[in-house]
């Protein structure tokens, strides 16, 4: 059977404990990767955009408020989608509760399709991405973010990261660690691997980018200069052409 990284999110405590995570303050989601997320979305004013693996649909709510013209997100966790339900109940937004696999991917139907830290869960990327290009108006746009593969590769057991010591880098594969008090596994590929990816599905790569932290973004000098060491996210934005 096929590995479901969803599957982490309904153990109700690995849920829990994630949530409470959000919320912390300086936490590198929003300190590092949703800031370049916005860079590369730009104006979303009247798109019909598509999130996969959206989570609690939390930034979908935000992209409803800059103005997209509708939103559908696509979950797998049954705990994520009772959450995104929640969140979305009176907006122009909905959930539907699938695996990124899965999802019937309507042909040329969306202007914007996301994905902010999901597609490092999935072994078959190339397909998920033909699927996503397909489902793209012309010249639509993709944006996405992964775990960086310099952490990919550096999975940690369990305990507190110290040092970063990158190994078998270019050996695919999944890579297990314990992560908020539960397993988690995560598909290492490079850096290189997602760029071939997206070209080999036919996107026009306009930009990669990598989690350089910014300092207006942290409260404590200490946590930035850590957030300086190593890149966390990997960043990929595509265009179908017109």
């Amino acid at each position: 059977m096929s590995y479901n990284g969803s599957d982490f999110y309904d153990n109700d405590t690995n849920f829990e404990n994630y949530m409470q995570r959000r919320q912390g303050q300086e936490n590198a989601n929003d300190t590092l990767e949703k800031p370049v997320i916005w860079q590369l979305l730009g104006d979303v004013s009247d798109q019909l955009v598509l999130d996969l693996g959206c989570g609690d649909a939390g930034f979908g709510v935000e992209l409803l408020e800059k103005g997209c013209a509708s939103y559908v997100g696509i979950e797998g966790s049954r705990n994520m989608v009772e959450a995104a339900s929640s969140n979305l109940a009176g907006c122009n937004g909905t959930v539907v509760h699938t695996r990124l696999e899965d999802f019937a991917y309507p042909r040329d139907s969306y202007d914007l399709v996301l994905s902010r830290l999901a597609i490092h869960y999935l072994q078959d990327i190339e397909r998920v991405l033909q699927c996503i290009y397909q489902s793209l108006k012309p010249n639509g746009r993709f944006v996405f973010s992964v775990e960086h593969p310099v952490i990919t590769s550096t999975l940690q057991p369990s305990g507190t990261r110290t040092n970063w010591v990158v190994d078998n880098y270019f050996i695919e594969g999944y890579r297990e660690q314990q992560w908020l008090g539960g397993t988690v596994r995560k598909y290492h590929r490079t850096v290189e691997d997602y760029f071939r990816a997206m070209q080999e599905a036919g996107f026009i790569v306009e930009q990669l980018r990598e989690s350089s932290p910014v300092r207006e973004h942290f409260i404590h000098e200490e946590t930035y200069e850590r957030r300086r060491r190593i890149p966390l996210f990997l960043f990929l934005a595509g265009r179908k052409s017109s």
